[in-house]
């Protein structure tokens, strides 16, 4: 075997290596944040599980952080207690903004809550032509250093697609961000357009 091929099979086994270290590390993380996720409403199990059960005031903090709202709206669905859940919070606005927060925060994506994310706009595409329209909603966020995406400032993410019909807390199936798509260099109409061709026209 001469060195060149040996130099080849070296690279080629290094690269297998480590996409599955890499693959191996993904699902591990992946498996810890549903575990995180399932422990910041255990204290609404309990409650809903105690005596004198659950109440709007128990639910409320819940309601307001964006890593747990979309998981308490969905737990209180499961027990038909939904009238507790704060009717603030109770839009579709707040229910993508929560999407897209628990999407950013997989370890694939920004592996982070954003430290701000702010609504921008929905966008309305008309996606065969014929007056049948679907909406993206478009928020801004970012985060705080030392997080390698501080540099970045405010990016654009994408949550969708909605009916005119949508409910709040409706699956969006293309929640979608590219970090490099920043307010200065792209448009919401843009970033929307971009989700939906290559994100949501695929699912």
């Amino acid at each position: 075997m001469d060195l060149i091929t040996l130099i080849v099979i070296t690279i080629i086994v290094f690269i297998i290596a480590f996409a599955a270290f890499r693959l191996f590390d993904v699902k591990k993380k992946k498996k810890k944040l549903e575990l995180e996720r399932s422990a910041r409403i255990l204290p609404l199990y309990k409650k809903a599980e105690a005596a004198a059960g659950l109440t709007a005031e128990d639910v409320l903090p819940f309601a307001k952080n964006l890593l747990t709202r979309y998981d308490t709206f969905l737990y209180l669905k499961e027990l038909e207690e939904l009238h507790l859940f704060p009717e603030a919070y109770l839009t579709l606005i707040k229910g993508a903004e929560s999407s897209l927060a628990q999407w950013l925060e997989f370890p694939t994506e920004l592996d982070a809550c954003p430290d701000e994310i702010e609504h921008i706009k929905r966008v309305t595409i008309d996606f065969d032509g014929r007056n049948n329209f679907i909406h993206y909603e478009v928020f801004k966020y970012c985060v705080n250093p030392p997080h390698w995406a501080a540099k970045n400032g405010w990016m654009l993410g994408v949550v969708g697609p909605f009916f005119d019909d949508s409910k709040p807390y409706d699956f969006p199936g293309a929640t979608f961000s590219r970090v490099n798509s920043t307010i200065d260099k792209v448009t919401p109409e843009e970033e929307a357009k971009w989700v939906h061709e290559n994100i949501g026209m695929r699912r």
